[in-house]
Protein backbone atom coordinates (compact mmCIF):
# COMPACT_ATOMS: atom_id res chain seq x y z
CA UNK A 1 0.00 0.00 0.00
CA UNK A 2 1.45 3.22 -0.58
CA UNK A 3 1.94 6.45 1.69
CA UNK A 4 -0.92 8.28 -0.42
CA UNK A 5 -3.07 5.13 0.46
CA UNK A 6 -2.65 4.76 3.39
CA UNK A 7 -2.86 8.76 4.18
CA UNK A 8 -6.65 8.10 3.12
CA UNK A 9 -6.98 5.44 5.77
CA UNK A 10 -5.72 7.36 8.19
CA UNK A 11 -7.70 10.65 7.09
CA UNK A 12 -10.68 8.07 7.00
CA UNK A 13 -10.81 6.93 10.17
CA UNK A 14 -10.01 10.06 12.05
CA UNK A 15 -12.72 11.83 10.09
CA UNK A 16 -15.08 9.14 11.05
CA UNK A 17 -14.31 9.88 14.65
CA UNK A 18 -14.66 13.68 14.75
CA UNK A 19 -18.27 12.87 13.30
CA UNK A 20 -19.23 10.79 15.92
CA UNK A 21 -16.96 13.35 18.40
CA UNK A 22 -16.85 17.05 17.29
CA UNK A 23 -15.59 18.05 20.71
CA UNK A 24 -12.83 16.01 19.98
CA UNK A 25 -9.19 17.09 18.59
CA UNK A 26 -8.55 16.28 15.40
CA UNK A 27 -4.92 16.93 16.13
CA UNK A 28 -4.76 14.92 19.44
CA UNK A 29 -6.52 11.65 17.55
CA UNK A 30 -3.72 11.76 14.63
CA UNK A 31 -1.04 12.06 17.80
CA UNK A 32 -2.34 9.24 19.22
CA UNK A 33 -2.61 7.14 15.86
CA UNK A 34 0.95 8.07 15.51
CA UNK A 35 1.88 6.86 18.99
CA UNK A 36 0.14 3.57 17.97
CA UNK A 37 1.72 3.41 14.61
CA UNK A 38 5.48 3.96 15.58
CA UNK A 39 4.90 1.37 18.42
CA UNK A 40 3.40 -1.00 15.88
CA UNK A 41 6.01 -0.57 13.32
CA UNK A 42 9.08 1.09 14.90
CA UNK A 43 9.13 4.31 12.13
CA UNK A 44 7.39 7.62 11.53
CA UNK A 45 6.35 7.94 8.30
CA UNK A 46 5.97 11.78 7.90
CA UNK A 47 4.98 12.47 4.28
CA UNK A 48 2.10 9.99 5.54
CA UNK A 49 0.99 12.12 8.27
CA UNK A 50 1.67 15.20 6.38
CA UNK A 51 -0.82 14.15 3.38
CA UNK A 52 -3.33 12.32 5.78
CA UNK A 53 -3.47 16.04 7.57
CA UNK A 54 -3.96 17.79 4.26
CA UNK A 55 -6.52 15.55 3.50
CA UNK A 56 -8.82 15.94 7.14
CA UNK A 57 -7.87 19.70 7.17
CA UNK A 58 -8.83 19.92 3.47
CA UNK A 59 -12.32 18.09 4.35
CA UNK A 60 -12.95 20.18 7.21
CA UNK A 61 -12.04 23.73 5.53
CA UNK A 62 -14.48 22.93 2.90
CA UNK A 63 -16.74 20.76 4.04
CA UNK A 64 -19.97 23.05 4.01
CA UNK A 65 -19.52 22.94 0.20
CA UNK A 66 -18.41 19.28 0.16
CA UNK A 67 -21.67 18.12 1.83
CA UNK A 68 -23.76 20.78 -0.69
CA UNK A 69 -21.67 19.21 -3.62
CA UNK A 70 -22.39 15.56 -2.65
CA UNK A 71 -25.97 15.74 -1.98
CA UNK A 72 -26.67 17.28 -5.52
CA UNK A 73 -24.62 14.95 -6.85
CA UNK A 74 -26.32 12.14 -4.81
CA UNK A 75 -29.41 11.65 -6.44
CA UNK A 76 -32.37 10.48 -4.10
CA UNK A 77 -29.89 10.35 -1.02
CA UNK A 78 -29.91 12.68 1.86
CA UNK A 79 -26.90 13.02 3.06
CA UNK A 80 -27.67 12.03 6.94
CA UNK A 81 -29.50 8.73 5.49
CA UNK A 82 -25.97 7.74 4.31
CA UNK A 83 -23.78 5.18 6.00
CA UNK A 84 -21.35 7.57 8.17
CA UNK A 85 -18.20 5.45 6.67
CA UNK A 86 -19.78 6.02 2.66
CA UNK A 87 -19.93 9.95 3.46
CA UNK A 88 -16.81 10.31 5.07
CA UNK A 89 -15.15 8.49 1.93
CA UNK A 90 -17.31 10.73 -0.26
CA UNK A 91 -15.69 13.85 1.51
CA UNK A 92 -12.38 12.80 0.88
CA UNK A 93 -13.23 12.10 -2.60
CA UNK A 94 -15.11 15.19 -3.37
CA UNK A 95 -12.14 17.21 -1.36
CA UNK A 96 -9.77 15.70 -3.67
CA UNK A 97 -11.64 15.74 -6.99
CA UNK A 98 -12.96 19.45 -6.52
CA UNK A 99 -9.64 21.18 -4.08
CA UNK A 100 -6.65 19.21 -4.34
CA UNK A 101 -5.26 20.25 -7.77
CA UNK A 102 -2.67 17.83 -7.89
CA UNK A 103 -4.57 14.70 -8.00
CA UNK A 104 -6.03 13.59 -11.13
CA UNK A 105 -9.84 13.14 -10.58
CA UNK A 106 -9.45 9.46 -11.79
CA UNK A 107 -7.01 8.38 -8.61
CA UNK A 108 -9.82 10.12 -6.49
CA UNK A 109 -12.33 8.23 -7.64
CA UNK A 110 -10.56 4.86 -7.75
CA UNK A 111 -8.89 5.32 -4.01
CA UNK A 112 -12.31 6.59 -2.64
CA UNK A 113 -14.19 3.28 -3.77
CA UNK A 114 -11.00 0.64 -2.48
CA UNK A 115 -11.56 2.78 0.70
CA UNK A 116 -15.34 1.94 0.62
CA UNK A 117 -14.67 -1.95 -0.58
CA UNK A 118 -12.91 -2.30 2.74
CA UNK A 119 -14.36 -0.64 5.24
CA UNK A 120 -18.13 0.20 4.09
CA UNK A 121 -20.92 -2.85 2.77
CA UNK A 122 -21.20 -4.64 -0.51
CA UNK A 123 -22.89 -2.06 -1.78
CA UNK A 124 -20.49 1.09 -1.09
CA UNK A 125 -17.71 0.97 -3.83
CA UNK A 126 -20.42 0.98 -6.36
CA UNK A 127 -22.12 3.66 -4.74
CA UNK A 128 -19.29 6.07 -4.03
CA UNK A 129 -18.45 5.38 -7.51
CA UNK A 130 -21.23 6.48 -8.62
CA UNK A 131 -21.28 9.45 -6.63
CA UNK A 132 -17.94 10.54 -7.13
CA UNK A 133 -17.63 9.96 -10.75
CA UNK A 134 -20.57 12.17 -11.28
CA UNK A 135 -18.30 15.03 -9.51
CA UNK A 136 -15.86 14.61 -11.19
CA UNK A 137 -17.54 14.56 -14.74
CA UNK A 138 -19.20 17.83 -13.55
CA UNK A 139 -15.85 19.37 -12.12
CA UNK A 140 -13.77 18.69 -15.33
CA UNK A 141 -16.64 20.31 -17.37
CA UNK A 142 -16.47 23.75 -15.42
CA UNK A 143 -14.22 26.33 -16.59
CA UNK A 144 -11.09 27.13 -14.21
CA UNK A 145 -8.50 30.01 -13.92
CA UNK A 146 -7.92 32.21 -16.48
CA UNK A 147 -10.46 30.40 -18.89
CA UNK A 148 -13.15 31.09 -17.37
CA UNK A 149 -12.16 34.69 -16.06
CA UNK A 150 -11.91 35.21 -19.75
CA UNK A 151 -15.39 33.23 -20.49
CA UNK A 152 -16.65 35.81 -17.82
CA UNK A 153 -14.89 39.07 -18.96
CA UNK A 154 -16.75 38.05 -22.39
CA UNK A 155 -20.22 36.94 -21.33
CA UNK A 156 -20.04 33.29 -21.46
Amino acid sequence: MGARSRAREIALQILFQYEWNTEFSIEQALQEYVRGFVAATGKENDYTLDFARRCIGGVREHLGEIDRIIARHARKWRLERMARVDRNILRLGVYEIVFAHDIPGRVAVNEAVELAKKYGTDESGAFVNGILDSVMRAHEGEPSGEKAAKQQEHGL
